[in-house]
């Protein structure tokens, strides 16, 4: 966990993510017992469903209800007379311990879930670069040492690796150029750990068939390891299954025309908000998210891998990352500013 400093704080204030919150992550850690949860099949979920004492319950339940209002409507409460908090969820594995709370509307019981953590610094940059330069828009909020999220909806990887992989109705090409796109925005902008656990896919029915979207789910991991490949998805032997999907249908050319694709759009984003990206990443420039033996071990796979040697100026790494950003992007950036350059002329 690294703290959130003044100077984070002061962006998070700026562009409405830092707002008071009436409940914080310690308030939710007064529960009298916990119940471990399984699923269908009585396996263990590594989650456990809390209970608190009547005098604490109330105090929650209306800061949980009032929390989530804020999330969804700017703080709009006319709407929370319908709401009522209907479970808290509570997971002690991994370095995060979130709380996850279950939303229900009390006329037609359709049930909502939002997260809340500790504000750890390397976990809201990686929310930030999500929200900045994926295709996905990530809704969070923080208050002091609080972190909130909402959920974001999608079978998570492992299970659709298991039982909708080889379905028939599964587009197995749409699939594989997913992937491929998934994998490059996560080495472009230096997201770890992305095992199938850690990101959702997302089905969109479409025109005689459907397209999938793969979305991270785990941001703890944002730029902290030292080995390259840690930032590949396709690395991970969770992943295997995926890469084999790639490998057979795709080939060379087609994977190399997906990874462009995905760079021209990060670079489109990269433009339309690069003042509050510099922003960010200068702030993170000067943030010690990561040590300096991981940072090294980093600078020194990512210059043999690019077959360069920029990554030594580099002294944080909140500049690695910057600096990966301009590597991977620059041709894509110089072609954009050509285009716009014709346009104006």
């Amino acid at each position: 966990m690294f703290p959130v400093n003044d100077r984070l704080r002061a962006y998070l204030k700026m562009h409405g993510r830092e707002v008071k919150l009436s409940v914080t992550y310690k308030d939710l850690l007064h529960f009298t017992y916990s119940v471990p949860m399984k699923d269908k099949k009585g396996k263990d979920t590594l989650w456990e469903s809390v209970v608190y004492d009547k005098r604490e319950w109330d105090y929650i339940r209306d800061g949980l209800v009032r929390m989530y209002a804020i999330l969804k409507t700017e703080g709009d409460m006319s709407f929370s007379k319908h709401l009522d908090v209907a479970r808290i969820d509570y997971c002690s594995f991994g370095n995060s311990n979130p709380f996850r709370i279950r939303i229900v509307n009390k006329y037609n019981d359709n049930y909502d879930h939002y997260y809340v953590k500790i504000a750890d610094a390397s976990r809201i940059y990686g929310l930030e670069l999500e929200h900045i330069l994926s295709p996905n828009r990530i809704t969070y909020l923080t208050h002091l040492n609080t972190l909130v999220e909402e959920h974001i909806p999608g079978i998570p990887g492992d299970v659709f690796i298991e039982k909708y992989l080889h379905e028939s109705s599964t587009n197995k090409i749409r699939l594989a150029k997913e992937f491929v796109k998934f994998n490059e925005r996560c080495f472009v902008r230096l997201l770890g750990d992305m095992r199938s656990y850690n990101f959702v896919v997302d089905i969109t029915p479409d025109i005689e068939d459907f397209q999938y979207r793969i979305r991270p789910i785990d941001f703890d991991q944002q730029s902290y390891e030292g080995r390259k490949n840690l930032y590949l998805p396709q690395f991970f032997k969770e992943n295997l299954p995926l890469v084999y999907l790639t490998m057979h249908h795709l080939n060379k050319d087609s994977i190399e025309q997906y990874q462009t694709e995905e760079r021209t759009l990060m670079a489109f984003r990269v433009a339309s908000t690069r003042f509050r990206l510099m922003e960010l990443l200068n702030i993170m420039s000067k943030d010690d998210i990561s040590t300096e033996e991981k940072i090294s071990q980093l600078k020194s796979e990512l210059n043999e891998h690019l077959h360069t040697t920029v990554f030594n100026r580099c002294h944080s790494m909140g500049q690695v990352v910057k600096r990966q950003l301009k590597q991977t992007l620059q041709k894509n950036l110089v072609l954009i500013q050509k285009n716009l350059g014709k346009f104006e002329d």
